[in-house]
């Protein structure tokens, strides 16, 4: 799926992304390939990014996070 993380000051993440997993303000939970249409609040709290066997995290305080059709939009504080 295609990622994308902006902050108000830049895009942090632009890329392909098989797994992502955030804490949204009921809990936390993962986006894979061909999740259902979705969008959240998200809390504070670490992004995790797993592409190709790697991982990455991203700290952020906040947002919201819009899924659609395999592409991952992520608006972070």
């Amino acid at each position: 799926m295609n990622l994308e993380i902006i902050t108000p000051d830049k895009t942090i993440y632009k890329g392909e992304a098989d797994l992502v997993q955030l804490t949204g303000i009921d809990g936390s939970f993962e986006i894979l390939n061909n999740h259902a249409p979705l969008i959240s609040a998200l809390v504070k709290g670490k992004i995790k990014v797993k592409k190709s066997g790697s991982e990455e995290f991203y700290e952020v305080n906040g947002g919201v996070i819009e899924v659609l059709d395999n592409k991952v939009l992520i608006l972070a504080e």
